[in-house]
């Protein structure tokens, strides 16, 4: 088994990392493995100044992805030191590219009314239009909860209960209990007894949302739905501006910052810390434009 092997395995039994985080990583740690490779070096004898060559090869690609890549360098080689397998860490003193602070893009509540509304019925409607009522209770649902879209689309049936609370499963296959909103449990009501009979009736599936043909919806379905919704009102959206909105609306009407880390299920609060931000430039505007000694 090679070191990166046993990296990656530690990630998965130790860690209980996601098959995309996973994915990601192996990607990362395949291209520094290249470049090592070609230095004619193993990955045990690489040194600080080979990393710091290895960030200079680097720079050609957005601050961000640079940034990811040499996480993923810097936690392999902590591993090294942990294991016994180095007796030093080369990336203990290499400097990431600093990646700006860049506020959550969120929707205004009325956005989000139209959003909605362009996705798909109303529950109540006598439209005829299953895709279109699940399609709704996706986006409904994905308001409500403030849930990523690989949750949403990992959720299954039976973790929707009769007492409006979703089980989801978040990063590291950890667990959290989240509130559905009337409306959502409405569209969600609509979508299981219209709807998901007919694409069950297909495969048998056990997911909560099913495709055209009875399986299992993929994010990158949920993705276009959204993407396409949007479009019909002139909006740039994706999955996650509705977890941001749902975020923000919540800070804004006055949620402790921890209870919506909580729901968010954010290892830390300095992360949800963040929609603070956005309603701090929300009063500024406001205030700017409504008092009069505001303008300068």
């Amino acid at each position: 088994m090679t070191l990166l092997e046993r990296y990656l395995r530690h990630l998965t039994v130790e860690r209980g990392l996601s098959k995309n985080t996973l994915a990601a990583y192996r990607r990362d740690l395949a291209r520094f493995q290249q470049f090592a490779e070609a230095k004619g070096l193993e990955l045990s004898q690489v040194s600080a100044n080979d990393l710091a060559d290895f960030l200079t090869n680097l720079e050609s690609l957005k601050r961000s992805s640079a940034a990811r890549i040499m996480a993923s360098v810097r936690g392999f080689y902590r591993f090294l030191v942990l294991e016994g397998i180095r007796g030093d860490d080369p990336a203990a003193t290499l400097r990431a590219p600093k990646i700006p602070m860049r506020l959550p893009k969120a929707l205004s509540q009325e956005q989000v009314s139209q959003l909605l509304a362009a996705s798909g019925p109303e529950p109540e409607d006598d439209v005829v239009d299953p895709i279109g009522l699940r399609n709704r209770a996706i986006l409904e649902l994905m308001y409500s909860s403030g849930a990523r879209v690989s949750e949403i689309v990992g959720l299954d049936l039976d973790e929707v209960s009769d007492d409006g609370l979703l089980r989801v499963r978040g990063k590291g296959s950890k667990e959290r209990l989240v509130p559905v909103g009337s409306y959502a449990a409405r569209s969600l009501q609509a979508y299981l007894v219209r709807t998901r009979p007919q694409l069950a009736a297909l495969k048998g599936e056990r997911a909560l949302f099913l495709n055209k043909l009875g399986g299992r919806l993929s994010r990158q379905s949920v993705w276009e739905i959204i993407e396409k919704a949007g479009r019909q009102i002139d909006l740039e959206v994706s999955p996650h501006t509705l977890r941001h909105s749902f975020a923000t609306h919540l800070i804004e009407g006055g949620a402790d910052v921890r209870v919506v880390q909580e729901l968010l299920g954010h290892a830390s609060v300095a992360t949800t810390q963040i929609y603070t931000l956005i309603t701090v430039d929300t009063l500024r505007e406001v205030y700017a434009q409504a008092h009069p000694r505001a303008r300068r």
